[in-house]
């Protein structure tokens, strides 16, 4: 009788937690510690590794990505999948790529019971999004046509990721919900004259609203960055916050404006631009911008003035 008692609560509790791995939290630190443990996993400083070990964090991404069954979500490195899992609960769709291969295995296992979540090892830099994408629609034609990127991103490819997203018009995203260093938001949401405004403030707000959602101190992680995060959504404007005649030439005045910092938008402009002085000084005069200006005072729209006023003038 004894026997039978123990057996008979031993064997459903092995079944329940084999069953319970999906339902557990992976976002807490036994959980991260038992999965590193089991698959010999060990944070790589070159990938930018730092996992998430505090469920709420994970409940306030997913809260603020505000995603729901008609959605696709792209998540870019899912790490031990502590957002994944997350996200599959509340997403229709969830595509996780994943650049290091030694984390697929402790993936597949965490997210076993996740029949929404298609894994792939693939680097999120040069992977063909737009082919990735257009199968999954295939496959699932009733999602929303305009997918989320949620993710808690490495640091060292935050800014040319999100460039890629804000460059590559055909990518149909309407909301980007990104983990990114705190100074790094900041600068995402900055306004003209404050000390965190600068170019990549301007490629942000030309196709996006961007919201600092909330700040997260490095406790949260295993292992802990050096650097505060928060979470910085992005929600894509219907059309460019300007119309520059010539997009290209836009950003290239932007980058000369802000290359050289200190100096004044004649001399910067000119010798980035490789235009004559007297060149930039027309075109500032006939856009209305004050040649002692520096480019940290330059709205949008003055920007954008400024660039077809030089198309205009150098041809």
């Amino acid at each position: 009788g004894v026997l039978q008692i123990l057996t008979g609560l031993r064997y459903p509790d092995r079944m329940s937690q084999r069953d319970n791995m999906s339902e557990k939290k992976i976002a807490t630190p036994s959980v991260t510690r038992n999965l590193m443990q089991t698959h010999t996993i060990r944070a790589k400083k070159s990938l930018g590794q730092n996992f998430i070990i505090e469920p709420q964090v994970i409940d306030n991404i997913v809260t603020a990505a505000g995603c729901d069954k008609q959605d696709l979500v792209l998540e870019i490195g899912p790490g031990l999948g502590s957002l994944t899992q997350a996200l599959s609960n509340t997403a229709g769709q969830v595509i996780a790529l994943e650049i290091d291969q030694s984390l697929i295995p402790a993936l597949k296992q965490s997210l076993a019971a996740c029949a929404n979540v298609q894994l792939l090892h693939a680097d999120a830099m040069t992977a063909d999004l737009s082919r990735i994408l257009a199968e999954a629609y295939q496959a699932s034609p009733n999602l929303r046509p305009d997918f989320m990127a949620v993710a808690n991103l490495p640091y060292y490819i935050t800014t040319p990721l999100l460039l890629r997203f804000l460059q590559q018009p055909d990518l149909p995203w309407r909301r980007l919900v990104f983990m990114v260093q705190k100074e790094l938001a900041e600068r995402m949401q900055a306004a003209p004259g404050s000390k965190d405004y600068g170019a990549l403030s301007l490629a942000v707000q030309y196709r996006a609203q961007a919201r600092l959602a909330f700040s997260v101190p490095p406790s949260v992680f295993l292992p802990r960055p050096k650097v505060a995060s928060a979470v910085i959504v992005l929600e894509r404007l219907a059309a460019p916050s300007v119309q520059p005649v010539d997009e290209d030439l836009f950003f290239a005045v932007i980058r000369a404006g802000f290359n050289q910092r200190r100096k004044t938008l004649p001399n910067s402009l000119s010798s980035v631009l490789q235009l004559p002085k007297e060149q930039v000084n027309a075109a500032l005069a006939a856009a209305g911008v004050a040649p002692e200006r520096r480019a940290e005072t330059l709205t949008m729209a003055e920007f954008a003035r400024l660039a077809d006023e030089i198309k205009n003038i150098s041809g």
